[in-house]
């Protein structure tokens, strides 16, 4: 595999862990509001700098007294055929006689490739982005209705909310794209799921549209107290 950004450390990304937060490229969804919008279509692909797997494996090596374990993101990681091989060389690295922790960020397109790897052991987290409600799902992905994208996304809910690996489902929360009815129709999405955050959009060079905005602190909060009726745990990423 290659890849397109390693953040050598993060206490944020895998929670409760010392991570190393490594880039795929390439997703097949367009969020008008994605902040790694550079990784995601690889606008500039030759310009772009990549990084081998080679050297990966050379920097986990040398840290791995110090990392807990991986956080694989993107773009969407699961498009990438070489992501479990990938994966189980990661889980052969052994630190203070474990293997490290690996937790897979991903827009669960790829129910298939999601459960072979829990069902492999090669990831112990799996954080799912719900975009928006089922009606809205296609518009807050920047794709059309006849991607047929909304099955995939309601398998990959069922096989993580069923597995046993710890998890989490995330949605970055935008004006002009959600509101009360939306946020209720992704709590029908993961109804029954152990946790839930969200998370306010933040702008960026890279997000295309220019026009949203951040959520204020009250509906944000008004969104999460509507959560509670549909999950275990709701929080808001960076208050909670």
């Amino acid at each position: 595999m290659v890849f397109y950004g390693l953040q050598k450390t993060t206490l944020l990304d895998y929670p409760g862990h010392v991570a190393a937060t490594i880039f795929t490229g390439g997703c097949n969804f367009r969020c008008p509001f994605c902040h790694n919008m550079n990784l995601v279509n690889l606008q500039g692909k030759d310009s772009i700098s990549t990084i081998s797997e080679a050297d990966i494996f050379s920097f986990l090596q040398k840290r791995c007294g110090v990392l807990d374990g991986i956080c694989v993101t993107g773009g969407e990681p699961t498009l990438n055929d070489g992501l479990g091989e990938f994966l189980s060389k990661v889980k052969k690295i052994n630190t203070n006689s474990n293997s490290l922790l690996i937790k897979l960020d991903t827009n669960g397109t790829n129910p298939e490739m999601i459960k072979d790897l829990i069902d492999k052991g090669l990831i112990d987290y799996v954080a799912m982005d719900i975009k928006s409600s089922e009606d809205d799902y296609y518009k807050a992905a920047g794709i059309n209705e006849e991607d047929k994208f909304i099955d995939s996304i309601k398998q990959s809910v069922s096989i993580i909310i069923n597995s046993n690996i710890d998890y989490e489902f995330r949605t970055t929360v935008v004006d002009g794209l959600h509101d009360i009815d939306s946020i209720k129709g992704i709590g029908q999405l993961i109804k029954g799921a152990k946790r839930h955050y969200l998370q306010a959009f933040k702008e960026s060079e890279f997000v295309c549209d220019k026009s949203f905005s951040t959520p204020d602190d009250i509906t944000i909060t008004k969104y999460k107290e509507i959560m509670k009726d549909y999950v275990d745990e709701a929080y808001i990423r960076g208050v909670d």
